[in-house]
């Protein structure tokens, strides 16, 4: 009887901790990892945009009625072709070289003339206006990199401010754009992405929570995200961001979407040497 309850219990216990990593299947295993921040932080409201003066409007002025183009006589080209001609002859009558002989010389010239110079006119005619400064454009898809937008500004050194400059809605559209990306990889074991975007501390928690579920492939399904930025701060040689995710998520194929509100604590040094990469994950309550 010992025996047998000895083996029900352990059958319980493997059967609840198999459904605990069944369930917590989002990066992070759906618990605080990592770095963590104080109250104050966590229960800010989302920093809203600095606004900045916009620059006065210029005054449209009246479109001018496009110039008609002046009618050319087809005339006109034969005409000057003819004159030149008989310039030539002249200077070619002038030389000794007159008679018949030149003037037919002339003629030709004067053809000649009136040849390169309708050419001229029905290539410019034919090839058409270059814009200034436009080139070929990329068309190759660019990988989404973490919190590309946004990164280059300068954080202000007092807590919980916006400097002016700082593109929040881009930085906290290529956060989601990055929050779903890092879900995938943390579905199908891609370590390697989620090493390029996270501190070696917070990789290392990652790692672990992989080989804990023994490297199984699972599906994750963000159903409705929503990012809001809580703090920007500087701290020693590092800046420090924390941006609040919250929403809606399907932790398995079958499951039903389930609420989640976390924060994700971003660094990124100083000096600029690399971009912002995830520091802690931080269950907001």
């Amino acid at each position: 009887m010992k025996n047998l309850l000895s083996t029900l219990f352990s059958a319980l216990l493997i059967f609840a901790l198999t459904s605990h990593v069944a369930e917590a299947a989002r990066l992070g295993g759906g618990s605080s990892s990592g770095m963590s921040r104080s109250g104050s932080v966590m229960n800010r409201q989302a920093l809203p945009p600095t606004p900045s003066a916009p620059a006065a409007a210029p005054t449209p002025a009246p479109a001018a009625a496009p110039a008609a183009a002046p009618t050319r006589s087809p005339w006109m080209g034969m005409l000057g072709g003819l004159a030149l001609g008989a310039g030539i002859g002249a200077l070619l009558s002038h030389f000794g070289m007159g008679g018949f002989g030149g003037i037919l010389m002339a003629l030709l010239a004067g053809a000649a003339v009136v040849f390169l110079v309708r050419s001229l006119l029905n290539r410019n005619q034919a090839e058409p206006l270059r814009y200034a400064g436009a080139g070929p454009t990329s068309t190759g898809p660019a990988a989404p990199r973490l919190m590309a937008l946004g990164g280059g500004a300068a954080v202000a050194a007092t807590t919980g401010s916006v400097p002016a400059g700082f593109d929040v809605e881009g930085f906290l559209r290529q956060a989601k754009l990055n929050f779903v990306r890092l879900q995938a990889a943390n579905d199908a074991g891609n370590l390697e992405d989620i090493r390029a975007f996270t501190t070696p501390e917070m990789y290392a928690e990652i790692q672990m929570e992989y080989q804990e579920r023994n490297r199984a492939v699972q599906q994750t399904d963000v159903i409705q995200l929503n990012a809001e930025l809580l703090d920007l701060a500087n701290e020693e040689a590092r800046q420090i961001a924390s941006v609040r995710f919250h929403g809606s998520i399907r932790e398995s194929a079958n499951a039903a979407p389930e609420a989640f509100d976390e924060v994700w604590h971003l660094t990124k040094p100083v000096d600029g040497s690399h971009g912002w990469v995830i520091a802690g994950i931080q269950q907001y309550s």
